[in-house]
């Protein structure tokens, strides 16, 4: 192995492509949404390393909302799941920002929950929820929690 042409995962969908004699650090397929990945992590990258290029995002960035000033108001009232997400996301970030006095440590251990506690339903949570982690850096997950009637358990 290792030749030309040997098959490697995408780092976008975990797809196996062929890999290119030419492009030897080639880490995304050609599929678009791989492509737009790619372009992604690129810009991240030049955002953390070139300061230049993030002035310059940062200017057109500004230009752009202010020749659209209504556009994350109307954006909200056409999303409005979205904009509670953010709601509660604030939230937690908030909450990170302040540490109880007296406290040097990063994280607050209140908001940490014991993942084997089960207990019943007595208090009606039943609907859409994010599960927004606090301690590992990972992306938020939509979960849906419904009332399951007696005699299902």
């Amino acid at each position: 192995m290792g030749g030309a042409m040997d098959p490697i995962p995408c780092f976008s969908c975990g797809d196996y492509f062929p890999s290119s004699p030419r492009h030897k650090s080639q880490r995304y397929c050609k599929k678009p949404k791989c492509q737009r990945a790619k372009k992604a992590e690129w810009q991240r990258h030049k955002m953390h390393t070139d300061p230049e290029y993030k002035a310059g995002q940062r200017q057109s960035h500004q230009e752009w909302l202010r020749a659209n000033p209504n556009y994350w108001k109307g954006y909200r009232k056409r999303h409005p799941e979205k904009a509670e997400r953010n709601r509660i996301l604030q939230i937690i970030r908030n909450r990170r920002r302040r540490k109880p006095e007296g406290s040097d440590a990063d994280t607050d251990t209140s908001l940490i929950a014991k993942m084997d506690a089960s207990k019943r339903n007595d208090f009606g949570l039943v609907g859409q929820f994010w599960l927004v982690p606090v301690i590992a850096k990972m992306d938020a997950s939509k979960i849906v929690l419904r009332q399951i009637p007696a005699g299902y358990d």
